[in-house]
């Protein structure tokens, strides 16, 4: 098939122009707020309020947005936005770094465990069940705007991207999109509906999102700026790979 080719522009209202990958930001939110509610009053053992999820939301939306914006500009065009620093402010025009917005969600979430003297952790494994919502309709914006594309392929799914070539190519922002978003999701929402042990719901999210994204990389075209690393990895593979080791660590520990 070939891409509908979808205006990023999804209202325009002169000098306000609202973008698809804005709205998908925009409905990730809201559906984290809303299920973070729902989990407060189902999950008892957490002993959280909303008053705590409302700095979750509004602390942990700032980290995504600021986190990862400045890790895309420091893991995948540096010198681009050292010379251009004004751009790193355009986020209507893609560009976020799951890795650098996943820092900038933790330390979030240490702002709000050290003012409500709660274990961090404890914060981790209530909000991990809800981050892929997030992921999973990034990779929709992602897909939009036709960008992250996908290898050349002979599969019958495979997406024609106008902007890119007229070369078939994988379309690996949906192979994301239900790895990460939908698979990822039920995994951690049903796994934590019981009471678990402290990190395992965190290590089981690491575990999750770094293998989804390793495989997923293999089908998709490396940053055309950066290539492939030490010949095969490509940067997303290679930042994934400690999460991964850091995940299995957690998941095994022991923990009350």
């Amino acid at each position: 098939m070939t891409h509908p080719e979808i205006n990023p522009i999804a209202i325009n209202l002169g000098l306000i122009q609202i973008h698809w990958y804005g709205l998908m930001y925009f409905f990730a939110f809201i559906l984290f707020y809303y299920l973070g509610k729902y989990r407060i009053k189902t999950n008892p053992w957490y002993r959280l309020n909303v008053k705590i999820l409302d700095d979750l939301f509004s602390y942990g939306a700032l980290g995504v947005i600021i986190g990862g914006r400045l890790g895309y500009a420091l893991f995948y065009q540096p010198i681009h936005y050292f010379t251009h620093p004004l751009e790193i402010f355009a986020i209507w025009n893609g560009g976020m770094s799951f890795h650098g917005g996943l820092v900038g969600v933790l330390s979030s979430v240490w702002l709000v465990a050290r003012k409500y003297h709660k274990e961090w952790f404890c914060l981790t494994d209530f909000i991990a069940p809800l981050v892929p919502i997030g992921l999973g309709f990034g990779r929709i914006g992602n897909f939009i705007n036709q960008e992250l594309w996908g290898k050349p392929t002979e599969v019958p799914w495979g997406v024609i991207f106008p902007k890119v070539d007229l070369l078939t190519r994988h379309p690996s922002q949906l192979y994301e999109f239900f790895l990460e978003g939908v698979l990822l999701f039920l995994v951690l929402w049903i796994y934590s509906g019981t009471q678990r042990a402290r990190k395992k719901i965190s290590g089981l999210f690491l575990i999750g999102y770094s293998l989804s994204r390793i495989i997923v990389e293999c089908f998709r075209e490396p940053d055309h700026h950066l290539g492939y690393l030490f010949e095969s990895l490509t940067m997303g593979q290679l930042l994934s790979l400690p999460m991964l080791l850091f995940g299995i660590y957690l998941f095994l520990s022991n923990n009350d």
